[in-house]
C-alpha cells in the first residue's frame, strides 16, 4: 500500500517545486480561520516531509519520523487533532515539540487523492494548546479538498503537456525524415514575411544555406534559385497572396551538372489579424520533369521516325488492296517491300529502345525498361 502511495506521490511531479500562489493562499486562509501562527501544506515523501506551501516557519523539510503529518496518512476521511501534544505520548518527546518552534497545538486534514492515497495534509500549528471548533474542523477539509482540487488539476495539465511534448517529438521525427522541406511561412499585412518553421529536410535539398538563416531571413533561400526563375517565383507568391490560392511554382536550383528542378507547394490560410500562412513543402521534382521531357521525346520519335515506314506500308496496302489479281512475281515483289519496311520499323524500335533505355536509367537508376 504504502508503495503505491508513493508512486502515486511521484506522478503528481510536486516534490521539490517552488512555490505556487493558489497553495500559498490556501494556507494562509488556514491560518486566518484557524487563529494559528503557523500553517503548512505538506507532501510525505519515504523518509521526508517536504513543505510546499508553509506560513509563519523557515523551514523547507523535515524527517518523515519526527512528522505530526505521518500519523495521518492511513485515515483520509479523518481530521487529526493534537489540543496539547505535551500531553500526547506520540509526540511529547518531539524535537519539534521540546524545542523550536515549540509545538503545543497541530490539526491537519489529509490531502486524498480520488485513488484513496494520502499525499500530506493541510495543517495548522500553535506554540500554545487549544480546542478546534467543528466549523474550524469542517473549514480545513474543505480547504484540504480545493488544494487535492488544485493538485489533480495540475497533475493533469503536466500528463498533457507531456503527450504534447511526445506527439511534438514524433511529429518532428516524422516531419524531419520526410523527402524535400516543410515549411510554415507568415506574411504580415505589413508585408513582413517570415519562415516560422522549417524542417531538417530543407537542408538536405539546399545545403548551402543554414536553416536557422531561413528562418532569421526569408531571402536567403533566393541565392539558390537560378536568376531567370526568381522574378516569377516572387510574381507566383504574390498571387498566391492576393488571391488566397494555392502556391505552386517550379523552380531551378543551380547543381554541379548543370540545374535541378524544385517545387514549392503551399496551401494559405488567412489569420483574423489578416496575416497569411502558407504550410507547405519544397521538393525536387527534377526525375518528374526529365519523365515528362522523355515522354514527349517519345511521342516526337514516335510521330516523326516511324512516320516513313508507316506510311510506305499503309501505301503498299492500299496498291495490293486495288489490284484485281495478283499473280505470283507482283505477290513475291510487294512481298519483298513489306519486308524492307519491316526490317526498317525494327531497325527503328531498335534504336529507340536503346535510347530511351539510357533515359530510363539516368531518371530513375533502374535498368530493363522496355518500349
Amino acid at each position: 500500500m504504502e508503495e503505491e502511495r508513493l508512486a502515486e506521490l511521484q506522478a503528481y511531479e510536486i516534490l521539490d517545486t517552488p512555490p505556487e500562489k493558489e497553495l500559498d493562499e490556501l494556507a494562509e486562509i488556514a491560518s486566518l480561520v484557524c487563529d494559528t501562527p503557523i500553517s503548512l501544506i505538506t507532501v510525505i515523501d519515504k523518509k521526508r516531509q517536504w513543505f510546499k506551501a508553509k506560513m509563519g516557519v523557515d523551514l523547507q523539510e523535515t524527517s518523515r519520523e519526527v512528522s505530526f503529518c505521518q500519523h495521518a496518512l492511513h485515515k483520509p476521511k479523518e481530521i487529526l487533532v493534537v489540543n496539547d501534544s505535551l500531553k500526547d505520548p506520540r509526540f511529547k518527546d518531539n524535537p519539534y515539540v521540546t524545542g523550536d518552534p515549540n509545538i503545543r497545538f497541530y490539526a491537519g486534514a489529509p490531502l486524498e487523492t480520488p485513488n484513496g492515497h494520502v499525499l500530506g495534509t493541510i495543517c495548522v500549528l500553535d506554540s500554545k494548546p487549544r480546542e478546534f471548533t467543528r466549523n474550524q474542523e469542517k473549514t480545513l477539509q474543505l480547504l484540504a479538498k480545493k488544494a487535492m482540487d488544485y493538485l489533480n488539476t495540475r497533475k493533469k495539465m503536466l500528463q498533457q503537456k507531456d503527450k504534447i511534448a511526445l506527439s511534438a517529438d514524433k511529429l518532428k521525427k516524422i516531419t524531419d525524415n520526410i523527402p524535400g522541406g516543410i515549411f510554415q511561412l507568415t506574411r504580415k499585412p505589413s508585408g513582413k514575411i517570415k519562415f516560422e518553421f522549417i524542417s531538417e529536410g530543407i537542408q538536405r535539398l539546399y545545403p548551402s544555406i543554414d536553416p536557422e538563416e531561413w528562418l532569421k531571413n526569408p531571402n536567403a533561400g533566393y541565392r539558390v534559385i537560378h536568376p531567370d526563375d526568381i522574378q516569377s517565383f516572387r510574381e507566383s507568391h504574390e498571387k498566391s497572396y492576393e488571391s488566397l490560392s494555392l502556391w505552386y511554382h517550379e523552380f531551378r536550383v543551380a547543381a554541379e551538372d548543370g540545374h535541378r528542378w524544385h517545387m514549392v507547394k503551399g496551401r494559405p490560410e488567412k489569420l483574423g489579424d489578416g496575416t497569411v500562412v502558407w504550410y507547405g513543402s519544397f521538393q525536387d521534382i527534377t526525375s518528374h520533369i526529365e519523365y515528362e521531357l522523355a515522354m514527349e521525346q517519345i511521342l516526337f520519335d514516335i510521330s516523326h521516325i516511324l512516320r516513313r515506314p508507316v506510311t510506305n506500308l499503309l501505301g503498299l496496302t492500299t496498291l495490293i488492296s486495288k489490284e484485281e489479281k495478283i499473280d505470283e512475281i507482283n505477290l513475291r515483289e510487294y512481298s519483298g517491300y513489306i519486308q524492307t519496311v519491316a526490317k526498317e520499323m525494327e531497325v527503328f524500335t531498335k534504336q529507340l529502345n536503346e535510347i530511351y533505355q539510357k533515359k530510363k536509367e539516368k531518371i530513375t537508376g533502374q535498368k530493363n525498361w522496355q518500349v
